[in-house]
């Protein structure tokens, strides 16, 4: 007679209850209170910055960390496009910043794609020079830079402003790497088709390629907007200065005696906002895109 002995019964753990234990707790208490606490540090500057704009100049020479304006006043503003040159410097870094994004998003797409797709002598050698180039600090290249400059007979002018940076080495790697992780497949339906290298780029490669994009033209954009040591070697003229350029001429007392913070933190506060839009706009169709890229992955 068989014996028909039962499974030993494994002991079974309580279903949650749905409450943390205290240490869970406190851990994600002090998580949070160390993230808010930094988040302060980092935006506090800028809201002393918002609320010194628009304090008269006695309030803000004595109390300069107050972030709260007693009165709020506008006459800052008024100096500044009544007083200065802060319009036209405002018109020169637009125009400026907008022809380097898009000399940048243009000539650093098409040289990411022939380092990506195209076979050629010297590829690797050209692709580790571009590399060793943003190793490179950007100082050191300013003298050579007004060299040039001087010998073209482009110096103090617009063109020196804007063609020295239509392209640069960290929007070539980036566009490369993401050339590469596109699947070659996409091309040579393109070419069987009868489309030719440049076609195949602008039209199957290139919409493929949004995210890099925005990225780059986000990176171009702010790069080109705050960029001041160029300006330095490249214009004397003070009807060609940027709005970096003009800052720091308002920063170094060019408006007289005082401290005049109201004036120059009100000029610093409306160079920021461009950026700030710009940032804000495209960082949303950045993420949209990485999103569907990764559902579809």
């Amino acid at each position: 007679m068989a014996v028909v002995t039962e499974p030993p019964r494994v002991p079974t753990r309580p279903a949650p209850t749905g409450r943390r234990q205290p240490r869970g707790l406190v851990t994600t208490f002090v998580g949070y209170a160390v993230l808010v606490f930094f988040a302060l540090v980092f935006l506090y500057p800028f809201v002393i910055q918002i609320g010194n704009a628009f304090k008269t100049e006695p309030d803000a020479a004595a109390n300069p960390l107050s972030p709260v304006p007693d009165p709020l006043d506008l006459t800052s503003f008024q100096r500044l496009f009544d007083g200065t040159s802060f319009p036209l410097w405002m018109g020169n870094s637009l125009l400026v910043t907008v022809l380097v994004t898009l000399g940048r998003v243009f000539l650093d797409s098409l040289a990411g794609y022939a380092l990506a797709r195209l076979r050629f002598r010297g590829r690797a050698g050209l692709f580790a020079a571009i590399i060793a180039v943003m190793a490179v600090p950007g100082v050191v290249l300013l003298i050579p830079k007004f060299l040039v400059l001087n010998q073209l007979g482009i110096y103090d002018s617009y063109a020196a402003l804007i063609v020295p940076l239509l392209a640069d080495a960290a929007g070539v790697f980036i566009m490369k790497q993401f050339f590469e992780s596109i699947p070659v497949s996409m091309e040579e339906a393109a070419r069987i088709d009868g489309a030719g290298v440049f076609r195949t780029f602008w039209s199957v490669v290139l919409p493929m390629a949004r995210p890099a994009l925005i990225t780059l033209t986000i990176l171009s954009f702010q790069g080109s907007w705050n960029e001041f040591p160029h300006t330095l070697v490249a214009v004397q003229d003070p009807s060609l200065f940027t709005l970096p350029r003009g800052l720091a001429d308002l920063v170094t007392g060019s408006l007289g005696s005082g401290t005049q913070y109201p004036l120059k933190l009100g000029a610093a506060l409306l160079a920021t906002i461009p950026v700030a839009i710009i940032f804000v706009i495209f960082q949303r169709y950045f993420v949209r895109d990485a999103s569907d890229g990764a559902e579809k992955g």
